[in-house]
């Protein structure tokens, strides 16, 4: 994958930046933290501008995650709430505690997808709740393009400093993807035991 990443920004540029960031915000498995500190290194070597490298970067990823956002949206809370309800210890969620997090969302919508653009893994998944939430298109699109510009120009920046040694950022932040896998891991594995139906699921 990282030849593949390496040849397609070197071959193509901005509009290759933009195809992979873009897959990155559909497939989580492919890593920005490789991806982008590349592009900030062609930078720092003259072969892109550090602007042109974040403006590429920072709308393929918010295009990326238009899928998600309209999955969730086209899915719809109300079938989600059935489902809690019939497979609520698998989702560890009931129909109230889904309830919950949507009106979480309502009120703080935006600083929520901001900053989980911000965390490994969290980026991708942030806009299916978006979309149950049926936060407007315009503030999501403003929250997530905030965040992704926040995490584009970090990345841009260490691999712009860093020049041939930018694949240490992908070294110093893949712990940081384990760790909140194992976060996450751990929490699904507490509400399973936990979990308990909704009062008006029993």
């Amino acid at each position: 994958m990282t030849d593949w990443i390496i040849q397609t920004i070197s071959q193509w540029g901005y509009a290759g930046i933009f195809a992979v960031m873009l897959a990155e915000s559909i497939f989580p498995p492919i890593p920005s933290e490789l991806i982008i500190p590349f592009a900030g290194f062609a930078a720092a070597n003259g072969d892109l501008n550090f602007f042109g490298v974040l403006i590429a970067a920072t709308v393929g990823a918010v295009v990326g995650m238009l899928p998600w956002y309209y999955a969730g949206r086209l899915f719809g809370l109300d079938r989600v709430r059935r489902l809690a309800d019939r497979f609520g210890r698998v989702m560890t969620l009931n129909a109230e505690e889904i309830d919950v997090a949507v009106d979480w969302f309502h009120r703080f919508g935006p600083i929520i997808v901001l900053f989980g653009r911000l965390m490994p893994l969290i980026r991708t998944l942030i806009s299916i709740p978006a979309g149950l939430a049926r936060m407007p298109l315009p503030v999501f699109l403003l929250a997530s393009t905030s965040g992704a510009l926040i995490w584009n120009t970090i990345l841009t920046s260490a691999g712009y400093l860093l020049h041939e040694h930018y694949e240490l950022v992908e070294v110093i932040l893949d712990p940081l993807s384990y760790v909140v896998l194992a976060l996450v891991v751990l929490i699904y594995l507490v509400r399973l035991v936990m979990w308990k139906p909704s009062k008006a699921a029993e």
